[in-house]
């Protein structure tokens, strides 16, 4: 049995495409949304959120999201949760080396708010 996905921990350091997804997951999807401006602060809010899902920004000030992943990989309670890339960096090798870091997917930016929700549900189904 699947399960359902829920729970989103999103991490984009740009506050205008942070607030467009949030809107679109939250509000209009339903999804549970805790939002993070940094890695730093993915760091601090992962554990007590428990994700089903985290949605991370690939270029962000201080840590990015590939040095963002691999410290939250230090956790054990994160060590299974299932990370989606989003980047405007999208040649196949910059996304075979997400995929390499133990991404689930890559989604491109500037993506569609319209199909964000089932790009996350299609990646998600493939776990």
């Amino acid at each position: 049995m699947t399960q359902a996905l829920s729970r989103i921990l999103y991490v984009e350091d740009d506050p205008d495409i942070q607030a467009i997804a949030m809107m679109v997951l939250e509000s209009i999807h339903g999804f549970t949304m805790e939002a993070c401006s940094s890695g730093a602060e993915a760091l601090a809010k992962a554990m007590p959120f428990k994700p089903d899902l985290i949605l991370l920004d690939v270029m962000m000030p201080g840590m990015d999201g590939p040095e963002t992943l691999k410290s939250l990989r230090k956790f054990p309670e994160l060590v299974d949760v299932p990370v989606i890339f989003m980047t405007a960096k999208v040649q196949p090798q910059e996304v075979q080396g997400y995929l390499n870091l133990g991404a689930l997917g890559v989604i491109a930016k500037p993506f569609d708010p319209m199909t964000l929700a089932q790009q996350l549900a299609s990646i998600w189904e493939k776990r």
